[in-house]
Formats: C-alpha cells, structure tokens, sequence
C-alpha cells in the first residue's frame, strides 16, 4: 500500500534537484544553528552553576567523579576507587573495560580451566560469528546479529561452559572488487585491466590491510566477546590450502564438475553472478530504467508482438517477446501439442527474417496456451526455460549476445551494436518488413545486478558446478528428523521447498579477487590424443599445485609428463563456496586439530532469514560432504531490520543506521556529511539527505552500547521484521540511567563499611523484602527460560519489569523509611535483601549490557572468592533462589492496585507529592483487611499519604466528609480526603475542559481513519501508531470520567 501511495503520488510532487538541495541546506543549517544554540546554552548555564558547583564539591568531595580518559585501551583495569559519578554517562562507562577483558583472556575458551581438552561437566558452547564483508562497516543488521551471539556466548560462559565466540572477515569477491575498481577508476583513472590481474590483486590486499580492521574495532565497540587470537580472513593462506582441498576433493568424487549452461551475467562487471546478488525489480508495465553505458534509459514492461513466415506458404506464426534482440538467436518456435490453433503447423518450419535459419516449429507442454497468442519464440542460449526446450528437442544453442553487452557476430546487420541499441533497430526492421504486429504493456520482473545495477542477461557460458540433489536430500531429512533445528521453526516450509527445487550450483566467477579455481586446462601433446574441449570436464584436473596437477594429467592420459601442456583456470570461486565451509575451516579443517576435535561442530548458527539457502544451506551441503557431520545444531534467524516507517535500509534513501552513531551520537550535518563519501549521484544525495533532515532534525541521540544491545533484543519477537525508531533506543538510555541511580542508591544506603555476605533468609525479613526476593526469583526464572528458548523478548521485558517497577519503583521506595529509621535488626536484614537483588540484577542484564553491569559491579561491596570480573561471574540459577512466595506476590499486587488507582486520582486533581492526604479503603473480606493493613507502611508511602485506615464494609457515612471514591473492585473501595485541599467546582470544570479537549483530539483520529483511502494511503506503522494513540486517548478520557465521578459523590 506504502509502495503503491508513493508511485501515484510522485509525478505531481516530485521535486527537482535544486529544490531538494535547496531543502537539504536549509535543514543543515537549521541542525548547525540547533547546535551552536545549545552549546551556547550548556556554557552559560555551566558558568552560572560553577561557583555553586564549587561550593558543593567543597562540602561533599566524592559527589563527581573525574572521568579518565575515553578510549585510553592500555588493558590495565579501570580505577572504580573514586566512585560512581551522579550522572551515567555511556562514553564513560563503555571507556576501558573492553581492552581489559582482552588482556586478562576472559574470552579465550581455555580460561579458568587447567586441562582445556578435559571434558567440561557443564557443556561447551561455539559460535562462529558470520563473516561480515571485509569492504564494509558495521551496519545495524550486523549490530543485530552480534548482539544476540554475544548475548547468547556471555550467558553461556557465566553458566560455567567452555565458551568460544570464533570471530573472521570475509573477502566478498564481487563487492570488494567492484569497491577497489572505483577507487582505482576515481582517483587514478584505470581499469583493472590496465594493471592486469597481479598488480589489481596486489591493490585489493593493499586496501584491506588499510580498511580490514575497521570492522573489527566495530566489533570491539559493541562488546563481543570473542576470541581474537582466533580470528580468520578468508584469503588466509590455511583458509586458501582448505578451499583448495575441498575443490580437489569433490572434483575427483565428481560432486563438482565442467558443464556448459546458462548462468546470470553482468555485461558491466564481465562476471557470472549468484541468485543472491540479483534484485528482481517488479515492473507493472512500460517503465523506463537506466542502464550502466547508456545515456537515455531504456524500455522495459513492454510485450512486443511479430510474426514469422512459415516456409513454402502464405502463413505466418505470431510469437510475443518482452526481449526482441534476443530473436537473433532464435531456433525453434513452440506450441502447445494440445492447442487446436497450431497443431496442423507442428513439424513445419518457419524463416528468419535477419539471417540465414530455419526455425522448426516444436510441441512442448511448457508453452501457456492463455499467454500472448500461445506460440512461443525459443531462444535456448539466452532464456532458462527456452534451454531447458532446447535440450528437449536437440535445438542449436545460438548466442546472439557477447559477454560485453554486444549483438555477437553472424547476426547479419545488428552485429557489434549494443544490446539494447538492436532491441529499437530489430523492431524497426521487423516494421518495414511488415512483420512487427504491436505491442502492449506488460507486468514483468527484471532482473538487476545489486552490485552494478547493470540488467541481467541469461547467457550460456562454461563454468563449474556442484551437484545438489543428494546434498539436498541430506539437509532436507537432518530437519525432518531434527537433528538441525531452525528457529523459528516456520522457515521449515522455506527450506524444504527451496532444497526440493534446487538446481545445481554455478561455483565459478569472471573475477580475479577471490579464491582462484584450482583447476587444469590438459593439452596433450603427443600426437594421439584428440583436442579437448573447455567445456568437457574429461580435459580437466584439479590439485594443489601444477607440478601435482601434471602428474595428474599425465596418469589420467596414460602419457609422459613432457607431454602434457597445462592452462589454469582463471576464474575465481563463489564467495559462498568459501563462505560454506566457514564453520569447519576456521577450527583447521582438512587437519584433525584439536580446535576440530573441541569446538567442531558448533552449537548454533545466528544469521538473517534471507540467506536461509545461499549460505546456511550451503554450509550444512559442504559439512556433510567433507566432514560427515552438521556445522551446527540449531539455526537461529533474526528478522531483517527496517527503519521506523518499515521501509528497506538503503543509502538512496538516507535512512541507513550506522549503529555507532547510535552509539556515540551524530549531528545532521555530520550524517548529511557522511552520504557524501558514498556512491551516490547528485540526485539520490539530495533525495537522502532530504530524508535524514526528515527523520533526525536534530540528529542521533548519544545512547551507547548497552542501550543499543538492550534495544536490538527487545525488538526480537522472532519475527519477519523490525521497525528501528532511535527515539526507542534512546529510551533504554534512560533505562540504563535508571539502574545507575538505583545502584548508587543501594552504595548510599549500604554506607562504605558494608561488608558482603552469601544471602540466607534469616526469618527476620518484612513482606517487601521476602516479596522482592520473590520477584528477583521470578526474574531468574524467565530469564533463564528465555535465553534458553531464545526468546530474547522474554528475557529483556523480564529484565525491564524488575530493575523498574519492582526494584526502583516499588522497593526501593518501601525500604528508604527502614533504612532510615527502623530497628537495626530491620535495617540489616533490608541491607542484605536489596544488595542481594542487585547483584543479582546486575548478573541478571551482564550478557546483554556487559559495559553498564561491570561498572556498577565492580563498585560494589565484594563477597569472599568473587571472581575478578561479572564477564566470567556465574549466571543466577533459579535454584539459588528458592524465595517464590505467591501468596506474598499477589497481596502486594493488590495493595498495588489501590496505590495506582490513588496516583490516577491525584495526577488528574494535579496533586504533587508534597501534597499529603488522608485515604480509607473500605474492604469486603477479613483476609484483604489483613493483607492491607500488613501493608500500610508501603501505600502511605507510595500513595503519598498522611495516614492509611483499612476498614471493614463502609461506604460514605463511615468515612469524613470530602472525600472522593472509586471503586477499584468488587473487593475495595478507596476514598480520598480533599476536604480544603481542592476547589471540587472548580477541579470539576477544569476536568469537563481537559475531556473536551482529549475527545476532539479521538475525534479527528476516527475522521482520519473513516476515509476510503485510509488503508490505501497511509504506511502502516502510521496507522498503527494511530490505532495506539486512540486508545491511549480512550484511557484517558476514561480516567478523567472516574476522576470526576469520585468528586461528585
């Protein structure tokens, strides 16, 4: 509906160039403006604030922290003696900690062990991260996925496991090429022909020593905690002896072999490409789209109609094509053998008008009867379907179309033009034949290269394969028998109907960056033995070196070695052959080593749904090929990450989010800046820019790691896609800010002689402390649940809920006055209790916030033996909190009730806290008597109150007069006593006005809603923040209306 509302409206809005640059400065400078105002403003409130800023260090010594220095990574650990800064501040808390944990090799798996190749009682964990392009920086689907493996490997090494998080770099053949011959075109000026292949490879290695560690760092940015001693790129010299063990290999059993077919190529980058890096652009009719050479765009969605003369008579067939060069290398014509209209016509032969060929009219079943006029041009060297005819019925396979782009030679006039040059001179030849019978619109899907945006031509070429189909029956019976689980497990259906349709695998690329094919081209010479053919894998071997790969031939042709002549192959392989054999390779694959033997095969893969087929499955087609076993046990796939209007990422649009500038924070002018550096023409940076300036007028908010990380897994709902809004992300920094003040809390409330016990209940505890221990238990609980099932939402909504609501809101709360003026015995026990909870708490939020825990952990009174750092602290198990106490939940759960209902009550009256009344809950039952009155202390406290009474079955004669009440329930009733403390009058009037107010607010929101095009038209995140917004309108109104009801009893 978005796509469709954009399409229609964009003619008559459309901007030009000037005017979207023109709005593109104006928000830059706007943002600048913002920018200079607001620190114009922090330096005069900071010098305003200074001498009482002196005056306050003076009295209280400890109360700001000097920060060090950010980013100093010396690996010496941080100094907490000076104690928690009043503020948190992300840069300084995530300063420091990370070189530390490098240093002291918390991520090495043999830490903490004595024999590393002992068995661990308690399980191992391995996770191999998914090599992330060696061209790239870290982008928010890669921040996605490092979260959640890094979350995943930090629990399963406070769970006491033998952890490894293996971390790599891939070399992305296509994209790194293509990356370094716009450099070398932009500020050299040459091709990569123009050097030749050495000195080209020699410039790829020189950019990815320059750029290769940028990701790395990135990596290091967002806490994961992996092993770097480990660390493989994929053009590592073991990485490159393993791929080419396993090319010999599987070409000597025959799984890989020579065969010549027709493959996806780029006529711009000379190169046969995956599936993968083809976007199918979906076209509802005639559209003009640029091409890469070409200076006007050229037509596509169009359905041209002519007609052939058949031999010897007057008749003719009419065929449809939405690609008329490509009738150049027609050679047959096929009807259905069903279809009445063509059956007289089967075996006849029709003319080509342009050259020299007779085209056999053939019977196929293929052939849609429904679909134009039901005969079918066959084009078998340029159309999938059209090879698999031509196969059928023994047709000649013409190529009418050059690996640059080119009509090739023997197409009589239109040789040596461009493609699609001869598609406008074809038509208007068939026109002055009187051949051309018209065309329409037509509704097609073209086939664009990602990576040049040239348009994909089907062409038949020699290349290497893999054969699929009994790799695809493995993989299919490992899920079905679940020994290879998929998470979720609705991917199941995907992967069974991709394996069942797979065709074998193109493995050979027209690059030189990449792993370059070790196979043989064998010449024999010594005058017997016939000339081979490239396309015939019998004049082919493959080996780790020629002199091994001459032996070979020699044996394989019964001659001497000095007769053997050998041309090796130039071309490269896949990057997903290399990128297969990730999991097994990095451990030291062909070799048994002992890394193969410990952490092979691992325990999961993490990765994105959309390379469920060209990766995963292809890891689990070489694991079971080479090793006989699985990569992994479970596949775990995240959903693709959108932006906040559920569009797709893309730098076109300027709505890519680099998660370092979540992170660290960026102004607009900044992100406009950085579009700058890219690809794009003048155009589509205006078009971004536009959009940044939409979407951040004020730029990113600083929010750091842990809020980012929280962030991420709080969206993981296990679904299909995330909608990113930052405003969100910024919101987990104030979370972050929460547990801050809460512990420093906790450190004032413990004094600096506090020492730490291992907690046991003492019989001495009040209801607050046994019910947050209860609910410290729960949060164990489902925590441990959670990061079991990977249900990461469970986990950060578990997490939220107990560092919020029950620590800081209602705990917190209910154990100030203890600690202040309660009995020492009280007071001791409420001390053990909540340092208990946050310790807890902090161990609890380690694997998904390690920077903010460590800090607030190693500040706080250590028990006996603790280990040096909450990295390889141990996760709490449910079993040390054996604190469940339902009944205790539920009392302070309805005691709860009561206080929310008298917060609503004097937020609507505009009562502050200072504001004490009096309250009277009126109940029907003994045991909710009982249960209130055990919990006065905590509803006088938090229902900002003078005294609390609990009564027995009373309604308004029991109680003073003034007072207002609700009824929360059939159980209680509560009144609040306002007697001269407000105007009911005037409060009445106020909250007619604010209703009012609400209500139309709901009422233009329905009017919206009531239009016909409201679904058609508008994007549907708005629409379901609309749906939000109405009720959260609804809600209030509500509120008002029980506000006033109560004033008027």
């Amino acid at each position: 509906c978005y796509k469709g509302m954009v399409s229609a409206e964009q003619p008559k809005k459309e901007k030009t160039e000037k005017e979207l640059k023109k709005e593109v400065e104006k928000a830059a400078k706007l943002a600048k403006f913002e920018e200079k105002q607001r620190k114009l403003q922090e330096k005069a409130a900071a010098a305003t604030a200074k001498p009482k800023e002196e005056k306050v260090v003076k009295k209280k010594a400890a109360a700001d922290v000097p920060k060090p220095i950010v980013g100093k990574n010396t690996g010496e650990k941080k100094d907490v003696g000076a104690g928690l800064p009043n503020v948190y501040d992300p840069g300084y808390v995530e300063s420091d900690w990370y070189a530390w944990w490098e240093k002291e090799g918390f991520f090495k798996p043999e830490y903490g062990r004595k024999n590393a190749a002992a068995p661990n009682p308690k399980g191992s964990f391995t996770i191999c991260i998914p090599p992330p392009n060696v061209t790239g920086t870290l982008h928010v689907g890669h921040a996605l996925a490092t979260t959640i493996e890094d979350t995943l490997t930090r629990w399963h090494r406070m769970k006491g496991r033998t952890t490894l998080f293996n971390p790599g770099c891939d070399h992305a053949g296509i994209a790194t090429q293509v990356v370094v011959e716009k450099k070398l075109q932009r500020e050299r000026g040459l091709t990569r022909h123009d050097l030749g292949r050495d000195h080209f490879i020699h410039e790829v290695w020189k950019w990815k020593n320059e750029k290769g560690g940028v990701i790395y760092d990135q990596l290091r940015k967002m806490g994961a905690s992996v092993d770097w001693d480990r660390a493989c790129f994929m053009m590592d010299p073991k990485m490159v002896r393993a791929v080419t063990e396993a090319f010999v290999r599987m070409h000597e059993r025959g799984t890989i072999y020579r065969s010549n077919r027709l493959v996806n190529w780029s006529c711009a980058l000379r190169s046969a490409i995956s599936d993968i890096e083809v976007d199918k652009k979906e076209l509802t009719g005639r559209t003009l789209l640029p091409v890469p050479g070409y200076d006007e765009k050229v037509e596509f969605g169009v359905l041209t109609s002519f007609a052939y003369k058949i031999k010897g008579t007057d008749g003719e067939v009419v065929v449809s094509t939405t690609r008329v060069e490509t009738m150049l290398g027609d050679t047959a014509v096929a009807v259905h053998p069903d279809d009445p209209r063509y059956q007289h016509l089967i075996g006849k032969v029709c003319v080509h008008p342009f050259v020299d060929r007779e085209l056999p009219i053939v019977p196929d079943t293929f052939v849609d009867r429904e679909f134009g006029t039901g005969a079918v041009k066959i084009t078998p060297a340029h159309d999938h379907n059209d090879y698999e005819v031509g196969i059928r019925h023994n047709l000649p396979f013409i190529t009418c179309i050059d690996d640059d782009g080119m009509i090739s030679a023997g197409c009589g006039k239109f040789s040596g033009m461009r493609r699609f040059d001869a598609r406008k001179a074809v038509t208007e030849a068939l026109k002055e034949l009187n051949l051309y019978r018209g065309s329409e619109d037509n509704a097609m899907v073209v086939p664009v290269c990602s990576r040049s945006k040239d348009i994909i031509e089907p062409l038949l070429k020699p290349q290497w394969y893999v054969k699929c189909d009994e790799m695809a029956r493995k993989a299919i019976e490992a899920v079905e028998s679940g020994e290879l689980k998929l998470i979720p497990d609705y991917h199941v259906a995907t992967w069974n109907r991709w394996l069942q349709g797979s065709r074998d695998w193109c493995i050979s690329r027209q690059l030189w960056w990449g792993h370059r094919i070790p196979a043989y081209f064998v010449t024999v010479t010594d005058g017997k033995t016939p000339a081979g053919d490239p396309c015939d894998d019998r004049y082919w071997v493959s080996a780790h070196s020629e002199e091994l790969a001459r032996k070979k031939a020699a044996k394989k042709f019964n001659v001497d070695p000095k007769f053997i002549q050998l041309k090796w192959d130039e071309d490269v392989l896949d990057t997903w052959f290399s990128s297969g054999m990730w999991p097994f390779v990095i451990m030291g694959w062909p070799e048994n080593t002992s890394d193969m033997q410990l952490y092979f095969p691992s325990n999961v893969l993490e990765t994105g749904h959309d390379i469920l087929f060209f990766w995963v499955a292809r890891m689990v087609f070489l694991s079971q090929e080479l090793t006989g076993k699985l990569p992994f046990k479970e596949v775990y796939l995240h959903a693709m990450i959108r932006d906040a209007h559920g569009r797709k990422m893309s730098k076109s649009l300027g709505n890519v989010i680099d998660p370092l500038d979540v992170i660290r924070g960026v102004t607009l002018a900044e992100l406009n800046h950085q579009l700058t550096t890219g690809n794009l023409d003048a155009k589509e940076l205006a078009i971004a820019q536009a959009g940044q300036a939409r979407d951040y007028p004020k730029g990113i908010p600083e929010c750091g790691t842990d809020a980012l990380r929280f962030a991420l897994l709080a969206y993981t709902s296990q679904g299909r896609d995330i909608n990113l809004d930052v405003l969100r992300v910024q919101g987990y920094r104030f979370f972050c800010n929460k547990i801050w003040q809460a512990v420093r809390f906790t450190l004032m409330q413990l004094g600096s002689d506090y020492h730490a016990e291992t907690f046991k209940l003492c019989g001495k505890e009040s209801i607050m402390d046994l019910w947050i221990l209860s609910r410290a238990a729960h949060a164990v609980n489902r925590c441990n649940a959670g990061m079991e099932a990977y249900n990461f939402t469970q986990v950060t909504t578990t997490l939220y809920d107990f560092w919020l609501y029950d620590l800081c809101d209602i705990y917190l709360e209910a154990v100030k006055p203890v600690i202040a003026s309660g009995t020492e015995e009280a007071r001791v026990t409420a001390k053990a209790t909540l340092y208990n909870c946050v310790e807890t708490g902090l161990r609890l939020i380690s694997p998904i916030m390690p920077f903010l825990s460590e800090e607030l952990w190693q500040h706080l009174p250590r028990r006996k033996s603790q280990p040096p750092s909450i990295t390889v602290h141990s996760y709490p198990e449910i079993s040390e909190f054996p604190f469940t106490n339902e009944k205790i939940e539920a009392d302070v759960a309805f005691a709860m009730s009561v206080i929310r209902t008298v917060r609503s009550l004097r937020s609507d009256y505009e009562l502050t806290n200072k504001t004490k009344t009096d309250l009277y809950a009126s109940v029907s039952s003994e045991e909710d008597h009982k249960c209130l009155t055990s919990l006065i202390p905590l509803i006088e406290t938090l229902a900002s109150s003078n005294k609390v009474e609990v009564l027995s079955n009373v309604g308004l004669d029991g109680v003073p007069q003034g007072c207002a009440h609700v009824t929360i329930s059939s159980r209680c009733t509560v009144y609040v006593a306002l007697q001269d403390i407000i105007n009911i009058e005037r409060e009445l009037t106020k909250l007619a006005s604010k209703k009012e107010k609400i209500e139309a607010q709901m009422a233009k929101l329905v009017d919206q809603e009531s239009r016909p095009d409201y679904e058609a038209k508008v994007p549907l995140p708005v629409r379901i923040t609309n749906t939000e917004k109405k009720e959260a309108l609804l809600t209030e109104v509500r509120s008002i209306e029980t506000a006033m009801a109560a004033l008027r009893s």
